[in-house]
């Protein structure tokens, strides 16, 4: 009978932005999707099983037994099956018979009169190696003994290069099924499908772990599968966008504070939906000034693309600002879901936004946000250069690479235009269309286009990482698309809960600005400054006739940066444009305070989205008395109060932790142990302050 997906499957796009449907991407953590590392997984728990199974070895499970078996299988050139199982009411299955792939003999089928039958000869011989287990409780433990082993066989054991295309082996990993399955849609024959996957691999023929016609059969019943799925499916989407509206009215109605939207096509059903939380308002209008629109999931269930709006709070975590659900990836639907985006947040544009790799969307970013800078971040672009170029160029891929991030890096225009088109002519490169799609999008990834335009330290692999678990958070296995709405929101609420670092922050300079600067900043941002203001003992300053500094590193492993000083306004300006860039004073200005004597850096200079008083506080939504305004504002004073007296030495941080908890417990057990209404209900939402 068929049916549809019991899941909904989330995967990351491989589809290349260059526009060729034949071209693809893989991905920094392709542990997830490459052959390459199941395979070193694979060896990995081969060299393990080296030992041969022996009579009284102890397993946990009996699946912990047939793997080890089967490696030790693999290890020495054949492949093992199940066999016989026993069942018992008291402990279930409690016998297990593994044996060699050619065990035992093929059944004799009768033929029927008149028919052809095609003989088809046996790999079975009677061969007598196994393993057999009995399972045992012992104290309440099951364990798993082996009662009989042999590794007697009456047949030759294959080597390495045999024993991998035993079928027991041969197994296409899901990356590589997608990637069939698209190449076999566009019309390429199976023994093509296979070159181009031995191609992209960088492998010889013949050394993929399946078979030529492991593939033909692979997408022959896939696409059975599909075409009887696909009224299935196309009813299930319908069905599950009409779940999740209405998930999303009732959220409405129990929250007037919840905002969505969504489009209709021309059959007036939904299209596009995208959605936003209280919180997640809130916290824009603190921590929205930078945005990132991630874009690399899609669902195989629903062909939807799912983008997810994330920001950094002052602690450097990321906070979830709303989430949107596309049909499609053209410019009509990018435009639609940044239009609805600004609208949820109140019509206030973000300073810069950062995306993946993608035409149509920088295309919707001008037209719909045309005062935001688009910044694609150097870690989004690093696996895809690997992947365009690492086989095109060969060996000469390493001086490529070093070549590509030395541009990067270069701070004038006018140097990267100059050195960009002569590594297009050492390479070869001129009518490469992935170096064209680069060069088109340089404004912004190239650090001397992109230097001094407001990121908040999100351009960065930790940033990406942290974004990335929180969307596999989500991303757990849900059923339905209102499962999903309610996992988004569930994780959506925990990450925007208002954070407090109970931190000890060492001092590692003694210097007064160290000081000063842990009193305000919350442990991340501290920690930030805390590392330039090491690195700026390692600069010198010197001043120059017109007032400004020359500051250069004492080993000169860096150029020369220039340090503006206006004293009246004790204004400061850098050429590597950090501040700018981070909202962390850079190690050459502070290498000018130190050198100015100044004990305190000036309040500009601390961002209120760096400070540690939490930039959210408690407030009705609706109304709030002056009464109960006093009480929030002295509940917040005494909370900063007690943050920043606690920081000061490590005894004091230690005793709070230890002191807080029992406090705070003890208030919360009084206060469950009170009437639970007196009539007058509170409503406790977050707010931003600014």
């Amino acid at each position: 009978m068929t049916s549809v997906p019991s899941k909904i499957i989330w995967i990351r796009r491989q589809q290349c932005p260059c526009g060729d449907w034949k071209c693809y991407v893989t991905y920094g953590d392709a542990e997830e999707t490459s052959i390459a590392s199941q395979l070193v997984k694979t060896e990995s728990l081969q060299s393990k099983a080296t030992v041969a199974p022996y009579v009284g070895m102890v397993f946990k499970t009996d699946d912990d037994a047939f793997e080890y078996y089967g490696n030790f299988a693999r290890k020495n050139g054949f492949s093992i099956r199940k066999e016989r199982s026993r069942l018992s009411p008291q402990l279930g299955i409690y016998k297990r018979d593994f044996v060699c792939y050619r065990s035992g003999f093929a059944p004799v089928r009768k033929k029927p009169c008149g028919e052809h039958h095609r003989d088809r000869k046996s790999v079975r011989c009677g061969c007598d190696a196994k393993m057999y287990l009995s399972k045992e409780v012992i104290d309440g433990v099951s364990q798993w003994f082996v009662v009989q082993f042999s590794n007697v066989h009456n047949h030759e054991l294959l080597e390495d290069d045999q024993v991998r295309l035993l079928p027991a082996y041969r197994k296409i990993h899901e990356s590589d099924q997608e990637r069939i399955l698209l190449l076999s849609k566009a019309g390429f024959p199976i023994h093509r499908i296979v070159k181009v996957l031995e191609l992209e691999k960088g492998i010889q023929g013949g050394q993929l772990p399946f078979l030529e016609r492991d593939v033909r059969n692979f997408v022959q019943t896939r696409k059975k599968v599909v075409q009887e799925n696909d009224a299935l499916l196309n009813e299930k989407r319908e069905n599950d966008m009409m779940e999740l509206l209405e998930a999303c009215k009732a959220t409405k109605v129990a929250d007037q504070d919840f905002v969505y939207d969504f489009t209709v096509d021309e059959n007036d059903k939904a299209e596009n939906l995208a959605w936003s939380y209280a919180g997640s308002v809130n916290s824009y209008a603190m921590f929205g000034d930078v945005i990132y629109f991630d874009t690399t999931y899609r669902s195989i269930t629903y062909d939807m693309l799912f983008g997810a709006w994330t920001g950094i709070d002052n602690n450097g975590r990321p906070i979830f600002f709303g989430c949107v659900l596309l049909q499609d990836q053209t410019l009509r639907s990018f435009a639609w879901a940044l239009q609805t985006l600004i609208r949820f947040m109140k019509g206030r544009c973000p300073q810069t936004i950062l995306t993946d790799i993608n035409p149509g969307l920088r295309d919707a970013i001008r037209s719909e946000l045309p005062s935001t800078k688009h910044v694609i971040s150097i870690w989004n672009i690093q696996p895809k250069v690997s992947s365009w170029f690492c086989l095109e160029l060969g060996s000469q891929y390493a001086d490529f690479k070093s070549e590509f991030d030395a541009l990067y890096r270069l701070e004038s225009t006018e140097d990267f235009e100059r050195r960009w088109n002569q590594m297009v002519s050492i390479f070869g490169l001129g009518s490469d269309k992935h170096i064209a799609l680069l060069y088109s999008l340089r404004a912004s990834w190239a650090l001397s286009y992109v230097r001094g335009y407001f990121l908040a330290r999100m351009a960065t692999i930790a940033y990406s990482k942290s974004v990335d678990a929180f969307l596999k958070g989500i991303f757990s296995a849900q059923s339905c698309l209102r499962s999903f709405f309610e996992q988004v929101g569930f994780e959506a609420n925990i990450q925007n809960q208002p954070h407090q670092e109970l931190q000890y922050m060492h001092l590692k300079t003694c210097l007064p600005i160290e000081e000063h600067a842990r009193q305000i900043l919350t442990p991340f941002s501290f920690n930030a400054v805390q590392q330039e203001l090491i690195l700026s003992l390692q600069y010198a300053a010197s001043e120059m006739a017109n007032g400004s500094y020359l500051v250069r590193h004492f080993r000169k492993i860096d150029g020369e940066s220039l340090v503006i000083w206006i004293p009246e306004d004790e204004q400061i300006h850098c050429s590597c444009k950090e501040f700018e860039s981070s909202g962390i004073l850079c190690r050459h200005a502070l290498r000018v305070f130190i050198d100015k004597n100044y004990f305190q850096l000036p309040e500009k200079y601390f961002l209120s989205r760096w400070r540690r008083e939490c930039p959210l506080m408690f407030y009705d939504d609706h109304s709030i008395h002056d009464n109960d305004d006093e009480w929030f504002q002295e509940f917040q004073s005494l909370t900063e109060a007690l943050f920043k007296e606690s920081s000061i030495t490590r005894e004091r941080s230690d005793y709070i932790r230890r002191e807080l908890a029992k406090e705070l417990t003890r208030l919360l057990n009084e206060v469950r142990n009170m009437p639970d209404s007196d009539g007058a209900p509170m409503d406790f939402t977050l707010s931003p302050t600014g």
